[in-house]
């Protein structure tokens, strides 16, 4: 089977462009001295982040070698460049999901959700891959996974495969965590003929994928297809169905087959809000982020070209203008669904914007509360180890955002508003984790790209390309003398 597949050198060249950027970025990391952090205040604990101790606060690839860490099998290269949302947490809490595009395969752990740690079973149990390598459950479809995501209701588990352009659909024994996947063709979409996929659209080089809070819908985002693929879902087999016509996918240009959209060039993104009437993609190549309408009954996705459907850093016609957004990357609504956060690559940002409930409109927050930049920028305030964000996360009290920076390898620590919505790093060593000096100590970060908090928001999880690892985080929840504040 895996000589079906698309050869893994087929990648587009805006992967390599990526890639080389974050090797820049690497190098001019220790260029940027840290700055000077607000005095006379204490800075508040809520939010900090400590590892585990010892070989409970990472794991790695079992083919790694790194000191304090303890070893996992199909680990290899977890959250890749193309790859934010990697790590899926089961509506339970009982499992962590993560697409391995160098094992392809998606690891599989038991989680303890009193003290956050991970444990694999052995064999088949542990992990699911493609043709059952590495003693796996056996799949197909799976050739460079890098997506995944757990169905709310917690019987599916679903991921995209960059080289088999493909979506692989899983069912979940909800006791054990474990992972099969059926062989009669409702077990795989793919972009061209597979055995035992059938033929989706809009499926060039799938990069994210989402389950709706109602668990109708699953969409994919492709970077080099430009486009958004939409599925309606089966609640009782969880089996996928593109809808009919053009309302099966909205893509950036015409003749596709799918509807025509802006600002869907490099989807590499997405988020839906949780009242499920918006889906919000990073389009890295258009600059931007679009705002697509999702019907609750049918699942379509619609867009407004009216200025209201998109926000790019470039001016581009039926869209809203907004600042630093160039490489747009993944993208976070927070739980009381008023925000939404953008990580952006190529401008070494984090951008906040303001959600309007009803209609899902986004607009950028005002002055320096609308976008946080590595190395300053006019008009932003300045953050420290954010200069190629990847994943971004939101607590689920609403008073921290994590951002995951690939290049460096850290993560940045950020108190958030609750009433506003802004967001402020946090001073000195507290504000970020990783090898930086300014940062306080971290392992197994190394090319690190996917976050995920589990439900408490009490333990984050990071996925690591170059260190072929999962760290483990407990975060502080509670002020030393007191309930959260709002920060």
């Amino acid at each position: 089977m895996r000589a079906l597949n698309p050869p893994r050198n087929s990648r587009p060249l805006a992967l390599g462009a990526l890639a080389a950027f974050a090797a820049i970025t690497l190098a001019t990391t220790a260029l940027a001295a840290p700055q000077p952090q607000p005095s006379g205040k204490r800075a508040k604990t809520v939010g900090m982040l400590v590892q585990l101790a010892g070989t409970k606060g990472c794991l790695v690839d079992r083919s790694t070698r790194q000191k304090g860490c303890g070893s996992a099998r199909a680990l290899k290269a977890p959250a890749p460049l193309l790859g934010s949302r990697a790590l899926a947490l089961s509506p339970d809490g009982k499992n962590l999901y993560v697409a391995s595009s160098g094992s392809d395969a998606i690891a599989i752990f038991s989680r303890n959700p009193r003290d956050g740690t991970l444990r694999q079973a052995p064999g088949r149990g542990g992990c699911i891959g493609l043709d059952g390598a590495g003693g796996c459950a056996p799949a197909i479809g799976l050739d460079g996974p890098n997506s995944v995501a757990v169905s709310p209701d917690g019987g599916n588990v679903y991921a995209t495969s960059f080289n088999s352009e493909a979506v692989t659909v899983f069912h979940r024994n909800r006791k054990t965590g474990a992972l099969t996947q059926p062989f009669d063709g409702s077990g795989c979409v793919a972009r061209v003929s597979l055995p035992g996929c059938v033929i989706g659209r809009g499926l060039g080089g799938p990069d994210v994928i989402a389950v709706s809070p109602d668990n109708k819908s699953v969409y994919v985002g492709s970077f080099p297809g430009n486009a958004i693929a939409a599925f309606n879902r089966d609640p009782s087999t969880g089996t996928l169905a593109q809808l009919a016509g053009n309302a099966g996918c909205i893509a950036a240009a015409a003749g596709s087959g799918c509807a025509t959209g802006l600002a869907l060039e490099g989807v590499e993104g997405m988020a839906i809000s949780p009242d499920g009437r918006s889906v919000y993609a990073g389009a890295a190549t258009s600059q931007g982020i679009a705002i697509l309408n999702r019907d609750p009954t049918t699942g379509g996705l619609t867009q407004a070209t009216n200025g209201s459907g998109c926000v790019v850093s470039a001016p581009l016609a039926g869209c809203a203008t907004g600042t630093e957004l160039n490489g747009a990357d993944a993208v976070t609504v927070s739980a009381n669904e008023k925000d939404v956060y953008v990580s952006s690559l190529f401008n070494q940002s984090v951008t906040s914007f303001t959600r309007t409930r009803q209609s899902g409109l986004l607009t950028q927050k005002p002055g320096t509360g609308g976008c946080l930049v590595f190395m300053r920028a006019a008009g932003c305030s300045f953050g420290r180890a954010v200069d190629s964000p990847e994943g971004i996360a939101v607590s689920p009290d609403g008073a921290s955002v994590y951002a995951a920076s690939y290049a460096p390898g850290t993560i940045a620590v950020f108190n958030r508003n609750r009433r506003s919505g802004t967001i402020a790093q946090k001073p000195l060593r507290r504000g970020c984790l990783g090898t930086l000096p300014e940062c306080a100590g971290a392992r197994g970060l190394s090319g690190l790209g996917s976050l995920v908090l589990d439900v408490s928001g009490t333990y984050l999880y990071a996925a690591a390309e170059k260190s072929n690892a999962i760290a483990i985080f407990r975060r502080v929840t509670r002020q030393p003398h007191g309930p959260t504040q709002a920060n």
